[in-house]
């Protein structure tokens, strides 16, 4: 399906993404929680790409160029792959919500790369955003303002796979979206990505590598809501940076790890303190600054 949109419409288009995409920690966590990595994200996934495929159908193949396929492509796999197993190898709620803070870095590192790759221009304060945001994620990481980086780095050693798929999945979505824009030549790429996630969690499904657990019908439940939003979510953000402002959606994309927190504390039973808080609004704040650089 083509979609002739003017740049304002694609824009709006993909500011519903990022708001839909704070529910996608504490669904991926719920998933693998109740389904199994392998059968929870089957499950989403091959719904999920049933709906990309009716609602947008296949790119023009030859017309995406062979380094979209490697790198763009490539990203967004890597980053879908990152993400569901930084969540399902987090131990608890608020684990869960440390990790997806981390891959909350990908609105600031989408506007730096946007800088590196896009020629796109900024201003020196870029820096500063890219500094606070880091440092908004040191705090939620340390549990203090003041943080103890050294504390920080042993809690980090109580799970390091899962907090460094975190931040490989937030490079990998920021690199995407550059990639997109710059190689995709207007085509949709979403059934693709789609396709290869539904092919590699089928296979870790059927491979029989992982303990299977009981089938719910609660857990199958969050896999078609997960398997709503991620369908239409992925879709719509693609739409948005090809044909629409690149800034206008990341500024949107900074209140998805407020509304994160918040689907956390209810869903998957997280405990936020108030200065993992402090942090959230830093990386917000210091994405606001990013965004800011570049007008």
């Amino acid at each position: 399906m083509q979609f002739n949109l003017s740049a304002k419409k694609a824009t709006l288009l993909g500011c519903t993404a990022p708001i839909t995409w704070g529910l996608s920690v504490s669904f991926i966590k719920g998933i693998t929680d109740y389904l199994g990595v392998g059968r929870g994200l089957a499950i989403t996934y091959t719904l999920s790409f049933i709906i990309v495929f009716f609602l947008f159908g296949l790119p023009n193949l030859q017309k995406i160029p062979w380094k979209y396929y490697l790198c763009g492509l490539g990203s967004a796999i890597t980053c879908s792959m990152s993400f569901a197993f930084s969540l399902a190898l987090s131990q608890g709620g608020t684990q869960a919500m440390e990790v997806g803070m981390i891959n909350y870095l990908w609105p600031s590192l989408t506007i730096l790369f946007a800088v590196i790759f896009n020629h796109q221009k900024a201003k020196w304060w870029l820096g500063i955003g890219m500094v606070g945001a880091i440092y908004g994620i040191c705090i939620v990481l340390s549990g203090n303002v003041l943080v103890d980086f050294k504390g920080m780095y042993f809690h980090i050693l109580e799970n390091p796979l899962s907090y460094f798929l975190g931040l490989t999945a937030a490079i990998s979505w920021a690199a995407y979206s550059n990639f997109t824009k710059a190689w995709s030549r207007g085509e949709n790429p979403t059934v693709l990505v789609f396709a290869a996630d539904v092919i590699i969690f089928n296979v870790l499904n059927l491979s029989g590598v992982e303990v299977p657990k009981d089938f719910t019908w609660f857990g199958l439940g969050i896999a078609v809501l997960a398997a709503l939003v991620l369908g239409f979510a992925y879709g719509f953000w693609t739409i948005g940076v090809q044909k629409g402002n690149i800034t206008i959606l990341s500024i949107v994309s900074y209140f998805t790890p407020v509304l994160s927190c918040v689907f956390a504390s209810i869903f998957i039973g997280a405990q936020l303190t108030g200065a993992f808080w402090i942090g959230v609004g830093m990386v917000v704040v210091a994405s606001f600054i990013c965004w800011r650089a570049t007008i």
